[in-house]
């Protein structure tokens, strides 16, 4: 027996409870942290994340890591120079598979994705369609992902790997073949695959889940309720300090290239003085784009970037060497296709420098893509709403990178033909000072002033397109924002177009564009860690895709619906409903006379039987109309919804009879957690939805006898019941302004927690 401090003995009994009580503590803390396990507890993820609010912690922990980086650069330039060359020939050497290997992977992994059987669903709800139509959609693509160091990379990459190859002799017919192709694999496939991956999957959660539109957001199913904490916090300070730098250096980049071709246009004195003078620029633009919004700002400057771009591709093609042009773009889209596979996990390992070459070429872009990858896949997300997986990645590893290679071929190209004809003078200046050698080779065509300026517009537009999406994602990867169509604060996006600025100036200062590409390619090192769990993730998730997808193949012979979509009718039904497209007051009355009673019988008739039930009212923001859920609670297994919701659809054109002067129709549609079932209600009467509701219901029953024979945790329905939490519909508060039934009172979350799926 052991003596406490007050002489008094303490029993061990004591000792065993107090012990007994924290590994409950632990045990608890671990339940309710835990991943979730079933698509139930999935939908409950969007109810971790809080009200709109900045971050702080994030926010100033990445503020600060950015601040001490731009202070080191410009007090200690040389120091700072030396320091990151070291750190960047260690990761050459050292890590230069692992680059490689991580981007060959996810590569393989959105391709995957894409043309599996789970490319069908939508960033959204079942029914949600694309808000752009496929034009405007495409310009925010190519917008977005394409930066002015395209421009700028474009004469000096395929010049440099011709007179300086790694693994060809130099000047060779080999070396020549190679030459543009390199620069066309390094903005390829490999940056719009990162791209692809964290857009679809940050669009997914939000969209799909109702989560916010954030990295965190989508490793939700791998961490659970940590997202929240300090792992969150981790993550989101890792994104945004790569998310910066990848920013910083296209912008340094950019005007780097843009003070050539204002002094070229207004004489101005090209130096660091101009450079500094365009940052500001961008930061005043940005400033001003924050009261436009993504509508008015981005979606305008992107189809006039598009446009601005193919009009000087156009121009270089019919004024320049056309037919050499016309021939090498065909080759090197062939070679480019050939050789993608082995090029894709080509280290250079038994090349003499092949490291430094590696470090300073295709390890750069990686980590360059690596870094912007949270940038432009938020942005993606945000545009994307409604497209399924297939479409979004397809479109986004086909179109752009097919705009990427017509600009890499023809500037490529076009400097290809001066050096092969023996310009030695302009091959070295490309070499030594890639953005005089970009204006140099504009100059040599005709109306070079016309083409000047217009490139320079370009390029103007490729900078404030950066400026301006980066600043806005740098905002939302600071606050936590549950609405996935809400952005950071005005004062917080101006926050980081000033930080982003400062960056730039300080690498600027600090050695030019070779200091941005070793920022670069440091700081990136640990967003590939983030990758590799947003997959895991992903993954994940989709297997409970598949669960479902699977249960309702499977129990497709017990739901008495006719095709599978909807309940049967009577003929004079079908044929009346061929005829008539109800107006917005037709279907309030049927809400009213036969939805409202009938999920009101089921739900009286299911608390007779003891369910754990809820009937939920409410209103559709969209068109005005009342909405109304029956929720049954299921211990430990999914919850069983049938939700009518009004859809507002377009009247076609041909057959029926138009009954009244609007565009549009109202549907009532039935929506499970994932959206709608596709089928329309307006018409039955209150016997056949009744029916109706029982067999969704049986099948329901169905889906979680299937999906509960497979041994799975990351499936849909557990294999195993999880650890039972308190019911929520029972001990939930009520809310003033949320109806209640006879049933147990629903509070406010509950109900948002239960309407989830509901677009």
């Amino acid at each position: 027996m052991n003596s406490s401090p007050d002489g008094q003995q303490s029993s061990p009994v004591n000792r065993e409870e107090l012990g007994g009580r924290e590994r409950s503590a632990r045990e608890e803390s671990r339940r309710v942290n835990r991943a979730p396990a079933s698509g139930d507890e999935l939908s409950r993820g969007a109810l971790t994340f809080d009200k709109p609010q900045v971050n702080w912690a994030v926010l100033i922990i990445s503020a600060a890591v950015i601040v001490a980086f731009s202070v080191w650069a410009m007090a200690w330039p040389d120091h700072a120079f030396d320091t990151m060359g070291t750190v960047v020939g260690w990761i050459g050497s050292s890590l230069g598979w692992y680059y490689v290997l991580t981007v060959a992977i996810v590569i393989t992994f959105v391709v995957g994705v894409a043309i599996s059987r789970m490319g069908t669903i939508r960033l959204g709800p079942d029914h949600s369609r694309p808000q752009y139509r496929m034009f405007t959609w495409v310009s925010m693509l190519f917008a977005a992902g394409v930066g002015i160091d395209m421009l700028f990379y474009s004469v000096t990459g395929p010049i440099t790997q011709f007179i300086t190859p790694p693994d060809a002799d130099p000047r060779s017919a080999e070396a020549a073949r190679d030459a543009v192709v390199w620069t066309m694999f390094h903005y390829g496939i490999g940056g719009w695959a990162m791209y692809s991956l964290l857009g679809m999957a940050m669009g997914y959660f939000a969209f799909r889940w109702g989560m916010p539109l954030s990295i965190r957001a989508a490793l939700y199913p791998l961490l659970g309720k940590r997202v929240k904490g300090r792992a969150g916090d981790a993550i989101d300070i890792v994104t945004l300090v790569g998310t910066v730098m990848g920013v910083a250096t296209s912008m340094g980049i950019g005007v780097v290239l843009l003070s050539v071709g204002f002094s070229h246009l207004f004489g101005l004195p090209d130096g660091l003085g101009l450079q500094i003078a365009l940052v500001a620029v961008a930061v005043l633009i940005t400033i001003a784009a924050c009261y436009s919004g993504v509508d008015k700002g981005v979606r305008l400057i992107s189809e006039l970037n598009l446009w601005s771009a193919a009009a000087m591709i156009l121009y270089i093609i019919v004024t320049g060497k056309t037919g050499f042009l016309l021939n090498a773009m065909v080759e090197n889209i062939g070679r480019f296709i050939n050789t993608l596979p082995g090029r894709a996990l080509q280290t250079m390992a038994y090349e003499p420098g092949g490291s430094d070459w590696m470090a300073g070429w295709t390890l750069f872009f990686w980590a360059f893509w690596l870094a912007w990858g949270p940038f432009v896949g938020l942005f993606l997300a945000r545009i994307s709403r409604g497209r399924t997986l297939r479409e979004f990645v397809i479109a986004a590893i086909t179109v752009p990178v097919l705009c990427d290679f017509l600009i890499v071929t023809t500037f490529g190209n076009s400097a290809m033909w001066e050096v092969l004809n023996g310009n030695e003078e302009f091959a070295q200046l490309a070499m030594d000072s890639p953005e005089q050698g970009w204006y140099s080779l504009l100059e040599m065509f005709p109306g070079a002033t016309f083409l000047v300026g217009l490139a320079t517009l370009s390029g103007l537009l490729f900078y404030l397109t950066s400026a301006n999406s980066g600043a806005m994602v740098m905002s939302n990867f600071s606050s936590t924002i549950p609405d996935p169509s809400q952005d950071g604060a005005k004062w917080l996006r101006v926050f980081w177009a000033l930080l982003t600025a400062l960056l730039t100036v300080a690498m600027l200062y600090a050695g030019g564009v070779t200091t941005m590409e070793y920022a670069t390619l440091i700081f990136a090192l640990p967003v590939t860690v983030i990758a590799y769990l947003i997959m895991a993730s992903f993954l994940k998730v989709l297997r409970m895709e598949r669960a479902e997808m699977d249960g309702r193949r499977l129990r497709h012979h017990s739901s008495a619906f006719d095709g599978g979509n909807a309940p049967d009718k009577t003929w004079r039904q079908r044929l009346a409903r061929m005829r008539s497209y109800p107006s917005k007051d037709t279907v309030a009355d049927f809400i009213g006379s036969t939805i409202q009673p009938a999920l009101a019988d089921v739900h009286r008739e299911f608390e007779r039987l003891g369910y754990q039930t809820a009937l939920i009212d409410g209103v559709d923001d969209a068109t005005g109309l009342p909405t109304h859920a029956l929720i049954v609670d299921i211990e430990g297994q999914r919850r069983f919804q049938y939700m009518v919701a009004p859809v507002s659809t377009p009247i076609p054109s041909y057959g029926g009879r138009r009954v009244q002067t609007d565009d549009a129709y109202y549907r009532l549609e039935v929506f499970s957690q994932t959206g709608s079932e596709g089928y329309d209600l307006v018409g039955l009467n209150r016997q056949q939805i009744i029916d109706d509701v029982i067999d969704r219901y049986e099948a329901h029953l169905h889906f979680l006898t299937v999906t509960a024979a497979t041994d799975a945790e990351s499936y849909l329905t557990p294999a195993h019941p999880p650890v039972a939490e308190p019911a929520l519909i029972e001990t939930a508060e009520p809310a003033d302004d949320v109806p209640q039934t006879s049933g147990a009172a629903v509070g406010a979350k509950e109900t948002a927690e239960l309407l989830e799926g509901r677009d």
